[in-house]
């Protein structure tokens, strides 16, 4: 089976693991602070704070942000369902913004549409969560002069996209955001096995995610509560945080793989031109570019263009896994699952999230691809097509 995506492991990685694995340090040790320094001063912002996944980064920047009961927050329907759920874990409520039909992020015209309704029924996001989809950012000036307006907070999930660019700029930098939160899950651009990294120019937001992910523990003595001069009182927890930690052989895995990940995003890039000339006589929309973006193409989605063929979507899935062709779906609209569906949301909410998922594939893509797997899957695809 040809996979959609699949990490690239070096024999330098599996070093530099072995070699956290003979030291003192497993977990909080040094290469933690060491991989945190690399990705923040690489992407150009002032923190960067890692932990244990994407999903624990988006939790912990929503709470930096003061989401809680009585809040609301925005994203996209089209993403996996950490970007909705992250709210729910701080008690907020969840709507979403349908997508771009182009570009298959959180459209802007769409958010302006929905703040302006509302802002007359008292309903105001307290943060937006843009998912830079397939790796290509969303047009975050539109949505920062948005938040600027409207008074919402913006958390760039850019789980797809460290290694990309927006307007010449490395995405992370948080120029138009408050956090930007990047994944190290396996099949992303590059892994710590799992893990993730919420990165801020923001003081206090970088303190408090640090706090939050260790429990709500702290041995900053300006920080800590006076008590007795006979207790031994070297460290204090001052509110409830988790167990978000990102350990030493995580950290040391990401140091490896981060010196490798210009190569991989260019690799990327190779293969999505390679299909974008190899399926250009194919009734298939292919991913499209805004131009003031570089995509890490961590995903290759293509829509069956149902006005030229007479196959569904299903059909032409069913025939490339057959084929043994790993084709996923990125994503189900999450207001359409079911957990969400309890929560009122229903077919037909989010009409262009709910025709992508309706026409489109993600097929392989990811650094190591050979050039004969490549091949295989467009010779399927246009067997499966007809052509």
């Amino acid at each position: 089976m040809i996979p959609y995506g699949r990490q690239d492991i070096t024999q330098d990685d599996i070093d530099a693991v072995i070699a956290v694995l003979k030291s003192d340090y497993l977990t909080q040790g040094p290469k933690v602070p060491d991989f945190e320094r690399i990705v923040a001063s690489h992407v150009g912002v002032k923190h960067a704070v890692a932990v244990n996944s994407a999903t624990s980064a988006l939790h912990l920047a929503c709470l930096a942000m003061g989401l809680g009961h009585g809040d609301w927050l925005w994203t996209s329907p089209i993403t996996f369902v950490a970007s909705a759920n992250c709210g729910l874990y701080c008690g907020a409520q969840i709507d979403f913004v349908d997508i771009d039909p182009k570009t298959y992020n959180l459209c802007p015209k769409a958010l302006e549409i929905k703040l302006i309704e509302a802002e007359k029924k008292g309903r105001l996001p307290k943060v937006v969560v843009p998912v830079h989809l397939c790796g290509q950012s969303c047009d975050m000036v539109a949505i920062q002069a948005l938040g600027q307006k409207y008074g919402f907070g913006v958390i760039e999930d850019a789980s797809h996209a460290i290694g990309g660019k927006y307007k010449d700029e490395l995405i992370g930098g948080c120029r138009y955001s408050d956090i930007t939160v990047f994944s190290f899950h396996p099949v992303k651009i590059i892994t710590t096995g799992e893990g993730g990294m919420a990165m801020t120019n923001d003081d206090a937001l970088a303190h408090r995610i640090r706090l939050l992910r260790t429990h709500g523990i702290t041995s900053d003595k300006a920080l800590m509560q006076s008590r007795s001069a006979h207790e031994i009182w070297n460290y204090q927890q001052i509110e409830l945080g988790y167990n978000y930690r990102m350990n030493d052989i995580q950290a040391a895995l990401g140091i490896s793989q981060f010196t490798r990940l210009d190569e991989f995003v260019r690799q990327r890039h190779k293969i999505a031109e390679r299909y974008n000339k190899e399926l250009g006589h194919l009734p298939l929309i292919r991913p499209w570019q805004l131009p003031e973006t570089y995509s890490s193409y961590h995903l290759y989605p293509i829509r069956i263009d149902k006005d030229k063929i007479i196959k569904s979507q299903r059909d032409v899935y069913n025939e490339l896994r057959h084929s043994g062709i790993g084709v996923n779906l990125h994503y189900i609209p999450v207001h359409r699952q079911p957990f969400y569906e309890k929560l009122g949301f229903k077919n037909g909410d989010f009409p262009v999230a709910e025709a992508f998922h309706r026409d489109t594939i993600s097929i392989p893509i990811y650094p190591s691809m050979k050039n004969q797997q490549q091949d295989y899957v467009c010779a399927a695809l246009n067997q499966s097509l007809g052509y």
